[in-house]
């Protein structure tokens, strides 16, 4: 039986966090259309909404996500003749907006890794700004298993985090890297037990919905654009955050308590 995908993604918004959660644990989580889409929307309300400062992605059961569920996905051919294009449609509209949609928000996300990210469960944990994972949690490169190309923006994620060798080490063989190995690697900020996952993401999350939103926003964009570009295109990127930030609210109160010598009130504006 399949419910809707408000009851497939739960979302709620708690002192200024928004916290997007995969609710189909039968499932280990894998990610329908409805879903993929709801989240994709959720991620767009929260650029927008002055009120939600900071994201969390987390999942109910034991599984973060196990990956893509294509069964009566929309963009495929199935029952029927598959057409030259209709794979690279599927992961352009599919797939790669999802990763798309964490990497564009304007605030900053948070993955808390309950359990397995595999496929393109791992690589949207992985366009998250930080990641926190529970003891138990395993990212799995899967796609060599099944015969297929990593997608869903894999090959771009993962060289910028632990070096093209390593990456297809992963990627070649899809074995199983438990939580601890993801940390040493640089795929994980923190590991802890599982009953201290919601907490701790909460404590982050909160901490940074208390932070000055906009200048984390300009902060996020510059480190996610700094190894695309040459150095010059990196430094004026720069320099106009920098000018724009400075017209913000938080700025000037961040300037304003250094010099007073009193802890910042940053509103997010």
């Amino acid at each position: 039986m399949t419910g809707t995908p408000e009851d497939e993604v739960l979302h709620r918004i708690d002192n200024g966090v928004a916290w997007i959660t995969l609710n189909r644990p039968e499932a280990m989580n894998a990610v329908t259309w409805d879903q993929r889409e709801r989240v994709i929307a959720l991620l767009a309300e929260a650029s927008a909404d002055p009120a939600v400062r900071a994201v969390v992605i987390t999942a109910t059961g034991k599984g973060f996500c196990a990956g893509a569920d294509l069964r009566g996905s929309p963009g495929g051919a199935a029952g029927g003749e598959r057409i030259a294009g209709d794979v690279a449609r599927m992961i352009r509209l599919g797939a790669q907006r999802l990763i798309t949609a964490v990497l564009d928000c304007e605030k900053p996300v948070l993955a808390a890794v309950n359990g397995t990210a595999a496929g393109i469960g791992a690589h949207l944990a992985l366009a998250c700004d930080l990641v926190i994972a529970a003891e138990p949690a395993r990212f799995i490169e899967v796609f060599v298993r099944r015969g297929l190309v990593p997608d869903g923006g894999g090959a771009y994620l993962l060289p910028r985090l632990v070096g093209p060798q390593k990456a297809k080490e992963l990627m070649f063989f899809g074995d199983a890297v438990p939580a601890a190995e993801a940390e040493r690697l640089g795929l994980v900020n923190r590991v802890v037990p599982a009953e201290e996952l919601e907490a701790t993401a909460r404590a982050w999350a909160e901490r940074l919905a208390q932070g000055p939103t906009r200048a984390l926003a300009m902060t996020k964009q510059l480190v996610n654009a700094s190894l695309d570009g040459d150095r010059a295109a990196a430094l004026a990127a720069e320099a106009t955050a920098q000018e724009i930030n400075m017209t913000t609210a938080d700025a000037n109160e961040g300037v304003a308590s250094f010099v007073e010598r009193r802890t910042p009130k940053y509103l997010g504006r």
